[in-house]
């Protein structure tokens, strides 16, 4: 079990599991819907095609770690899981919306969306994992660990939709190639995918010392507060 105060918040208090139960009934009902009710694994890959919905199962298992914590069922303190679903779930909403912004068929294909799962998935599910990482866990002490899962994420990733997914796939078809999950990528040519896996990767190590450095200072404001209270 992590030490007392590797927590900002008592993670045993009656509010921080009912916090918690919430975040992860959430994230269980859509990994429900998204894998078994809805899904439609017809196209080889099914759902794991997107990146969204690894971050959907990463956020969820990371929701039933932190109840876990609060409940006193595991001893481990799953800071490197918690802090690599943090960046996918970044990389995921920055992603999303910088191209729905420009064109929301570079997304979803020019596919119907379901309003609340768009949001949901790409906005309000990491946000609530984030805000439990950040202010309730303050996770993301040794940068190191969360970057190898990191990294070891964002290559299977990769592999999966230049290795399988795209081979596996007719649709969608683009300028360059067929089966990619996202349009876009359709569009680019091996070295353009290639240039932007890399620029996606270099960006999520940044979003890692992001999300370090402002559980650092949200550690420090924490700990003056308390000591102001104790003076």
């Amino acid at each position: 079990m992590p030490r007392a105060d590797a927590y900002l918040i008592d993670p045993h208090h009656r509010g921080v599991i009912l916090w918690r139960w919430t975040v992860f009934l959430l994230a269980a009902g859509y990994c429900l819907y998204q894998l078994v009710l809805g899904a439609n694994y017809d196209p080889p890959g099914g759902p794991f095609r997107f990146l969204t919905i690894w971050a959907l199962v990463m956020s969820f298992w990371a929701a039933s770690r932190m109840l876990a914590i609060s409940e006193r069922r595991t001893e481990r303190s799953w800071s490197a899981w918690v802090g690599a679903t943090a960046v996918v779930n970044a990389l995921v909403v920055l992603l999303y919306w910088r191209l729905w912004f420009e064109d929301p068929a570079l997304v979803n294909a020019g596919a119907p969306v379901i309003w609340h799962q768009e949001y949901y998935l790409h906005l309000l599910g990491p946000v609530l994992q984030w805000v439990d990482a950040l202010f309730v866990y303050g996770a993301l002490r040794r940068l190191w660990q969360p970057a190898l899962l990191l990294a070891g994420v964002m290559v299977a990733y990769i592999v999966w939709i230049e290795a399988f997914v795209s081979r596996s796939n007719d649709f969608p078809y683009g300028d360059a190639a067929t089966g990619f999950p996202y349009p876009f990528l359709n569009d680019l040519s091996f070295d353009g995918r290639l240039d932007f896996y890399l620029t996606t990767a270099a960006t999520g190590f940044v979003f890692l010392g992001l999300f370090g450095g402002t559980a650092w200072l949200i550690r420090r404001v924490a700990a003056a507060q308390s000591a102001a209270r104790s003076a």
